[in-house]
């Protein structure tokens, strides 16, 4: 099977194509490496990777072509990314999208990375038919792109949870994992709304999804999926209280609201139903990241003395 990933140098491109090719796939990685190309050399070791450097807003139908199946991961990603890119963010995740579809063949499966981020706020539990009010830029242009996926028989729309964990191209902005370097490298944390739930999920877990739709193409194309596990449907107060018990540091409650509203809570039983369970705990992830803080610094710069 021939694999094409778009946005396959990023946080999960990085770690979903690596897994692909220890399946013995062979995977080409699309991506502009806006981030940069060095956390991809580890991938050149492998014979049956290739590489387009390319952005998705230029993506032709040359670029498409004999590809089985198609995972669709090129996006500008999370909240703050999206507010400090918002005509990038339009461009990228929607025209994008709409330029890739408009090149796939109806026998190309497309497997499109989409986020629980679009059910905005919620206080009833929320299923796959529930309804979506995206409160952010980012929300609102990965659902627009969902659905325009989703009028394609031959697609996998995957709702992922919040993920956190270790990549060769670190996201910090993602939650868990900016909590973890706050509380390791700062010694303090400020909640905004912390009562506000959202769902988790390690970045182990979220590359087994993205695998286990080729096992079970025929069971899932056409339809979506929510993927994360309601053992981590946490509040920010929950999630500061368990990186604390591994790590002191202090929490500091703020009276200000956070911008980027969301609070609901998910229901995973229909790709439970598949066969998905999360292995990996929260417990696991924060002493993973703990590990990581305590080694590496972001951005720091090193002098030789």
């Amino acid at each position: 099977m021939k694999i094409l990933v778009t946005g396959g140098g990023g946080y999960k491109g990085l770690r979903l194509s690596q897994a692909l090719l220890e399946k013995g796939y062979e995977v080409t990685i699309f991506d502009n490496f806006m981030y940069g190309s060095d956390p991809a050399l580890f991938l050149f070791r492998y014979p049956n990777v290739e590489f387009i450097k390319k952005d998705i807003r230029n993506v032709e139908a040359s670029d498409l072509a004999g590809y089985d199946c198609v995972y669709h991961l090129a996006a500008i990603s999370g909240y703050p990314a999206c507010e400090a890119n918002p005509h990038s963010a339009q461009m990228i995740n929607l025209k994008g999208t709409e330029i890739l579809l408009s090149h796939l063949s109806k026998d190309q499966l497309l497997i499109y990375a989409s986020t629980t981020s679009i059910y905005g706020q919620s206080t009833e539990l929320c299923t796959e038919e529930s309804e979506v009010a995206p409160k952010s830029l980012y929300a609102s242009t990965k659902h627009e792109a969902e659905k325009l996926c989703m009028v394609r028989e031959n697609t996998v729309a995957l709702r992922f949870a919040t993920i956190f964990g270790v990549s060769p191209r670190m996201r910090w902005d993602l939650l868990p994992n900016d909590f973890v370097m706050r509380a390791v490298q700062e010694r303090a944390l400020i909640l905004f709304d912390s009562a506000s739930v959202r769902t988790f999920l390690h970045l182990d877990d979220a590359i087994k999804a993205y695998l286990m739709v080729l096992d079970n193409a025929d069971a899932m194309k056409g339809k979506v999926f929510n993927v994360g596990s309601e053992q981590m449907n946490l509040s920010k107060q929950q999630l500061a209280d368990s990186i604390n018990k591994h790590c002191d540091f202090s929490v500091i409650n703020s009276d200000l609201a956070d911008p980027d509203v969301r609070h609901f809570i998910i229901n995973f039983d229909k790709i439970a139903a598949l066969g998905f369970e999360p292995t990996k705990t929260l417990d696991e992830g924060i002493q993973e990241l703990i590990k990581l803080f305590n080694f590496y610094r972001p951005n720091q710069s090193y002098r030789i003395i």
